[in-house]
């Protein structure tokens, strides 16, 4: 799966805030998310966040 910077994804899961926005923040061997609801920052191994990303929404400010 390609990732990019300020990407907004939609997680299988929504997150305790009821949002299912994240934001890519980082990329390498870990993915760095941020929630589009309550802000709150997450990082996941590269495995474990493809796994959890049901479709890429679009680019942040686009």
């Amino acid at each position: 799966m390609e990732l990019k910077l300020n990407q907004q994804v939609e997680l299988k899961k929504p997150h305790p805030c009821g949002g299912r926005i994240w934001t890519v923040l980082r990329v390498g061997m870990d993915i760095k998310l941020r929630c589009a609801g309550c802000g709150h920052e997450l990082m996941l191994p590269r495995s474990k966040a493809e796994k959890a990303i049901k479709k890429i929404v679009g680019e942040e400010g686009k």
